[in-house]
């Protein structure tokens, strides 16, 4: 009987710790553009606090999508400042708790070094097969991207070379294997500590499309949660900061 006892509260113990470990771990929804400095800042906040971020990334329609379904995230980090508003309205944010934490650029970048130079002349020749850009319903990049071209009057002219990811992290791949000579991305995916790790790009101008504010919201589901809650201010320190500057975002 005294084994049996022992063996049962060693089982107690052990869901204990296991629920415990569970109440450490915050589910976090990420735009895609956003994959690689996350997980820096994820991998801060782990050692500075033993506190674990599970990430899941994808475009930021996809994600609003996954949590107006119930999907278990307790925060949003969106690639637009619609999306979160909308999520706080709906009731499935909770309020005062938007912020931004980036501002994006959008960059036409390709794989090869001399392709494309630094006014995106490139559009105006056609000179090309294949230009890609994020579905614009759903990832805020690819409606940049869109805006772009409609500014430039060369949507019409390029409408048959577009081909479409599903999010930014495809359309980005699609340009590094050379499935598309060119595409529209995310300025973080292609730059780190104040350079273009490879092939060539032009950082579109502001103007051309209309700002991309990417805010951070707290869900529902991660209200009554310390972590949660402690994450989001961590994305704000200066350790945090200096991270999302070095992938070139700009700050508030």
């Amino acid at each position: 009987m005294r084994i049996k006892i022992v063996a049962l509260c060693s089982s107690l113990l052990t869901l204990i710790l296991l629920a415990s470990a569970m109440a450490d771990e915050i589910p976090v929804a990420v735009a895609a553009n956003f994959t690689a400095p996350m997980q820096m800042i994820a991998a801060n906040f782990e050692r500075a606090t033993g506190r674990r971020a599970v990430l899941s990334f994808g475009a930021t329609g996809t994600l609003y999508a996954q949590i107006k379904n119930g999907a278990p995230f307790e925060i949003l980090l969106a690639a637009d400042s619609a999306t979160p508003a909308k999520l706080e309205q709906e009731g499935l944010a909770v309020p005062g708790t938007r912020a931004t934490y980036a501002i994006g650029k959008l960059m036409l970048w390709s794989a090869k070094p001399d392709l494309v130079d630094n006014h995106g002349q490139i559009l105006k020749t056609g000179n090309f097969k294949h230009l890609a850009l994020a579905a614009p319903q759903l990832a805020p990049y690819g409606a940049a991207a869109m805006e772009t071209l409609t500014k430039l009057e060369l949507l019409t002219a390029l409408q048959d070379k577009l081909v479409q990811g599903e999010n930014i992290a495809q359309t980005h791949q699609f340009v590094s294997t050379g499935n598309a000579e060119l595409g529209f991305v995310a300025l973080s995916q292609v730059y780190e500590n104040g350079k273009l790790r490879s092939g060539s790009g032009w950082i579109v101008p502001a103007g051309l499309h209309t700002p991309i504010r990417q805010d951070a919201v707290l869900l529902a589901k991660g209200k009554d949660h310390p972590s949660a809650q402690a994450l989001l201010q961590f994305l704000h320190n200066n350790q945090s900061r200096k991270i999302i500057e070095s992938f070139g975002y700009e700050l508030e």
